[in-house]
């Protein structure tokens, strides 16, 4: 029950407050549904008019029952199908089951109760006039055919109407009674015709709705008695097509509540009242628009969020999205954090300080922090698959420790450079190729999830495929490379860092490891090459990077094959005076890396380890910013 304790606390936190620009909070006892028409009358219920709208998401009235129909008959009070509202639908030819009498029945309870609104009233009088497809056919809006009956097909000789567009097609047909109405009521002194948006009409329907429920009891969440308990709970949480519930119940022929307890509707069990359910899962269904990570393809859904309704920074986020997420005087959107050669990230890691600390400004230390998972396996039923409860402080110093420790330069496109954690989503797709299927893609999210939250060691075998993938430099292209590889380096620094082993973002020439080294020369025999093929104005692969991977399992042989392949490229260069001071500079670098192999290390054929992607990298880095590590420019061939 806490994660409805937690939702339910945030809808009252938020509601009213809810930031400018964004979706309000949905009231109780309404749903959320796609409009297809939109129908205006005036306070008596004659007709004004009509348009088709853009399956626009409304805020409709509905009952429990009408909120999670799926199928048979279940009025909504005020805004529902053609099916529903219009008596005339069988007179047309409607082909679906004609549900007026029901529709007109609720409507009418409401009306004549003392919850009446003025606008529901002009609904009324207009649906009891039966003729809304009559006035719909005349706008244009529903279309018949020579028999005078309902259309199910468009002839494709001519322009398909909006609503044949619009609506879903089953065996090749559409149903105009599946349209959704909703409706403008154009009334003396009230400029807001829209009901939708009329408060006073929402409160109206609340006070009404509320009245009418018969089930009492005690609500474990906020420890009242006698108030209205819910019988079913709410669907359409991650979209308004999204059928899958988070609680539900058999029928009263099942096995939910069998030799358990003695009642039908399982109230013994465990007792929600209506409105601290719809208002939790309103609540999520908010947070879920808002700041979720949502993966469309699968329905897996992560959401975090301060019960209080405050900012907090998304754990699916890469660290450019976490910095440039808060709003603090040091930073804009041009201050993209780079590092600097030498400062081994000390920029990054000030504007990274910066980041949290201004969470922290907006966020109380005990602030509770919650970080939610869900997934469904089912049309029908939705899985909590992951549940946090954390501290504001906490939740901080995690996210921190996330961004520092896997921090490194990584590069994700031509204008999308920075130095940081790489996304989740971006380390599955390093570690598994873009075109991973998606199971596989929910997984990998699912496991870095605990690392990044609850502190967990990263699983190793991520950190070795993504490493794997970035020395097969010529099975990917060259922007996908260099994304890979920024990403391996970053999750086996941050993996060495929790086995005690810390690692620069800059190079460290005094690091006489073998594997950091045969990455150091991997980097320079590279730039020997790329920089004469640059002055040859021949655009190819380098022997080293056809070779990487092939270098990665054969360090000590492969190396022979390379430096005999630079040759006639030494060559070349030493015709020119500018490329013999280059290739001097870059020979000299050979030397001393040579010289720094310890014993026999260098004659050693086994396997490097990922750690020869930062000599690689860190090697190639230096080169290229032309630090005095390096002592030459900035080659034309970055």
């Amino acid at each position: 029950m806490a994660w409805i304790e937690k939702l339910y606390a945030t809808y009252e936190a938020c509601k009213g407050h809810e930031p400018q620009g964004a979706q309000p909070l949905m009231p109780i006892s309404h749903t959320p549904q796609q409009i297809h028409i939109e129908i205006t009358i005036d306070e008596h219920g004659s007709f004004k008019g009509a348009k088709t709208t853009q399956k626009e998401e409304t805020f409709i009235p509905a009952t429990e029952k009408s909120a999670n129909r799926t199928a048979g008959e279940a009025a909504h009070s005020l805004c529902d199908k053609v099916q529903y509202c219009a008596a005339d639908y069988v007179k047309h030819g409607g082909t679906k089951p004609p549900y007026f009498a029901s529709y007109e029945k609720l409507l009418s309870e409401w009306c004549d109760s003392d919850f009446s609104h003025a606008k529901a009233r002009a609904v009324l009088a207009y649906v009891q006039k039966a003729q809304v497809v009559a006035d719909l056919v005349r706008e244009k809006i529903l279309y018949l055919g020579e028999d005078g009956k309902l259309l199910t097909k468009w002839p494709a000789e001519t322009d398909t109407p909006d609503v044949f567009r619009l609506l879903t097609a089953k065996d090749g047909e559409r149903d105009q009674g599946d349209a959704f109405i909703r409706w403008q009521v154009q009334c003396t002194n009230d400029p807001n015709s829209a009901v939708w948006l009329d408060t006073s009409l929402q409160q109206a329907w609340i006070d009404f709705e509320s009245s009418s429920k018969a089930t009492k009891g005690l609500c474990m969440v906020t420890g009242e008695e006698n108030t209205a308990l819910a019988l079913s709970h709410p669907k359409r949480i991650r979209h308004a097509g999204d059928g899958a519930k988070i609680v539900s119940a058999n029928d009263k022929q099942g096995y939910t509540f069998r030799g358990r307890f003695t009642d039908q509707d399982g109230q013994q069990a465990c007792g929600v009242s209506s409105e601290v359910t719809q208002k939790a899962h309103s609540a999520l269904r908010w947070l879920i628009n808002r700041q979720s990570y949502h993966d469309k393809a699968t329905g897996q859904v992560f959401v975090t969020w301060a019960v209080a309704g405050k900012p907090v920074p998304d754990p699916f986020q890469d660290t450019l999205s976490l910095i440039l997420g808060i709003e603090v005087p040091e930073l804009s959107a041009d201050a993209v954090p780079q590092t600097l050669s030498g400062d081994a990230g000390q920029a990054f890691a000030l504007r990274l300080k910066s980041a949290i600390a201004g969470y922290r400004a907006k966020l109380d230390p005990t602030d509770d922090i919650v970080i939610m998972g869900l997934d469904s396996a089912t049309p029908g039923r939705m899985a909590i698959s992951y549940y946090r409860e954390l501290e504001g402080s906490e939740f901080l110093d995690r996210i921190e420790h996330w961004h520092t420790q896997y921090a490194w330069p990584q590069n994700l496109g031509k204008n999308l450079k920075f130095v940081g954690a790489p996304a989740p989503r971006d380390i599955a797709e390093a570690a598994f190729g873009r075109r991973l299927d998606d199971k596989l893609r929910k997984s990998t999210v699912e496991r870095l999830l605990p690392c990044i939250v609850d502190g967990q060691q990263l699983p190793r075998d991520l950190v070795f495929s993504t490493a794997r993938r970035a020395t097969n430099r010529v099975g990917l292209d060259h922007w996908e490379w260099e994304k890979c590889l920024g990403i391996a380096c970053a999750l086996f620094r941050g993996y060495s860092t929790s086995q005690g082993e810390e690692y620069q973002m800059a190079l460290e020439e005094e690091r006489a490891t073998r594997d950091y080294l045969y990455g150091r020369l991997l980097a320079v025999a590279d730039s020997i090459e790329g920089f004469a093929l640059t002055k040859a104005e021949t655009n190819r692969d380098t022997t080293a990077a056809r070779l990487m991977q092939r270098f990665a399992d054969r360090p000590f042989s492969t190396w022979r094959n390379i430096e005999l392949a630079l040759t006639p490229y030494k060559s070349r260069l030493k015709s020119s005076e500018k490329g013999a001071g280059f290739l001097w500079k870059r020979e000299k670098l050979l030397d001393e890396i040579q010289c720094r192999f310890q014993s026999d290390d260098f004659t050693d054929d086994h396997a490097l380890s990922a750690e020869f992607l930062l000599g690689f990298h860190c090697q190639r880095m230096a080169l290229r910013a032309g630090t005095p590590a390096a002592n030459d420019e900035k080659i034309s061939n970055d």
